[in-house]
């Protein structure tokens, strides 16, 4: 496994596993088995419906919390000063913990205007010991600007989509000039057309790999932290042997110039959905 030091110092794996559209009883089979595998970052939501399902596993695993990092994310109803405090409440006694290691703002929501707030309870969270690191999903740029004018603690990492599709270089480089990782949902484009791509499977052959794994690979050597999801032990066990083959500077360079700035999932500014 590698591993990204956060803005604050604390340590994350590179490479998660995710449990979007993961059912809750499918859920501890599914994190079960990625941490038999090797994984030890797991992403939830409250919206997931599934963070029982994912402390059941937790429960379950003989894997020491101080090795395992676990993400959820406060939903867009939930969003305000009180509201996410209650809501962080409510997420960590179903995931059956004491503390969580990264709390992340699902959407900016912009319309509604309450994620300033919202942060500066996670700031609360993040100063009372509640989490070990705080952060944000699907932010534009302006929502980043905005909370480091408006806020003391500097977002760790932004959660948003990308795969080579959708290559976010503008994110990405105002990430870097502030010291936030980009972290990677969708990052096989839920296994769309990228994987069956003439480059990524040309690639994908040379190195006697999938194409998921290259696409995988990308990412790590791109910098960014990624989270791929399946419930398929064959394809948990898959997308985490990335570690063993290098892609080189022209390879990296032919998947960069893949991107269509083509999204699957919604705008950030137009999702407002609560």
């Amino acid at each position: 496994m590698d591993f990204v030091t956060l803005n604050n110092g604390v340590k994350m794996p590179q490479l998660g596993f995710g449990v979007w559209q993961v059912k809750n009883d499918e859920a501890t089979k599914a994190v079960s088995k990625a941490l038999e595998v090797g994984y030890r970052s797991i992403d939830t939501a409250m919206i997931y419906r599934n963070e029982e399902g994912v402390g059941k596993a937790l429960k379950e695993t003989n894997v020491p919390r101080e090795d395992l990092f676990i993400t959820t994310k406060v939903w867009n109803g939930d969003q305000g000063y009180e509201n996410t405090l209650r809501a962080f409440d409510e997420s960590l006694a179903r995931l059956g913990l004491d503390y969580v290691d990264l709390y992340l703002i699902h959407w900016p929501t912009p319309e509604f205007d309450d994620y300033v707030d919202t942060y500066k309870a996670m700031e609360k969270l993040y100063h009372d010991g509640k989490v070990k690191a705080i952060g944000v999903c699907n932010f534009e740029i302006e929502h980043l600007q905005r909370l480091l004018d408006e806020c003391d603690v500097k977002p760790v990492v932004n959660q948003i989509e990308c795969h080579p599709h959708l290559a976010q270089k503008d994110i990405k480089e105002f990430g870097a000039k502030h010291d936030i990782f980009v972290e990677a949902w969708s990052p096989l484009e839920q296994g769309g057309e990228i994987l069956k791509d003439d480059v990524i499977t040309k690639i994908a052959a040379a190195h006697n790999k999938t194409a998921a794994q290259v696409v995988l690979r990308w990412h790590l050597q791109n910098d960014t932290i990624v989270i791929p999801k399946s419930v398929t032990p064959s394809r948990i066990e898959e997308n985490f042997n990335v570690f063993d083959f290098q892609l080189s500077d022209e390879e990296m360079n032919q998947i960069n110039k893949l991107n269509l700035n083509r999204r699957k999932g919604p705008h950030p500014n137009d999702m407002n959905k609560r």
